[in-house]
């Protein structure tokens, strides 16, 4: 994990909503940055976070939204909102986990904005909560940031990622709107 990045939970969030998403203009060109979506096994219903980088580079940056902790907090973040972390956490380095990919190109220019948006949000998630404040959640976050169409939240992880590329259209590119 000497290549992810860890975020301390910080202050409630005050990014924009998802349905603040500016539309993606189309490109079909790929760029040398990219957003990995992805979802993985665990001993539940699964995980979803996102790998993020330079196509160029071997090391990755690992974001995603899980309870603090280990066993009790997931347990009670069903029930309640509890601590979490925001970066890799296991099995999100691990190839024989993933169950979904859906991986999006980036310029340099909207790499560098969808990145900078990655780490205040992982900044500004303090809790996780199962129903609300959940793994698929965060990344419909990153999803719509970037322009694309992000399905419902309570959806399993490999389920979430399967029906972000369908409502995309498989689309391999994006470019943010202007105002981004």
């Amino acid at each position: 994990m000497n290549s992810a990045t860890k975020t301390a939970a910080a202050a409630p969030s005050s990014l924009p909503a998802t349905s603040d998403a500016k539309p993606a203009r189309v490109s079909s060109v790929k760029g040398p940055y990219y957003v990995d979506f992805r979802a993985r096994t665990a001993a539940s219903y699964g995980h979803a976070f996102v790998w993020y980088g330079k196509t160029s580079q071997r090391a990755v940056e690992v974001a995603g939204l899980h309870p603090a902790g280990d066993t009790v907090p997931y347990v009670l973040g069903h029930l309640m909102f509890v601590p979490s972390e925001t970066g890799a956490s296991y099995g999100d380095l691990d190839e024989q986990y993933l169950t979904a990919s859906y991986r999006v190109y980036l310029n340099e220019a909207d790499a560098k904005k969808v990145f900078a948006y990655i780490k205040r949000l992982q900044a500004n998630s303090p809790v996780w909560n199962a129903g609300t404040t959940n793994c698929t959640n965060f990344i419909g976050r990153i999803a719509s940031f970037m322009g694309l169409k992000a399905p419902f939240h309570l959806l399993k992880p490999e389920e979430y990622i399967n029906r972000l590329r369908a409502l995309n259209g498989g689309r391999q590119t994006a470019q943010l709107a202007g105002d981004r």
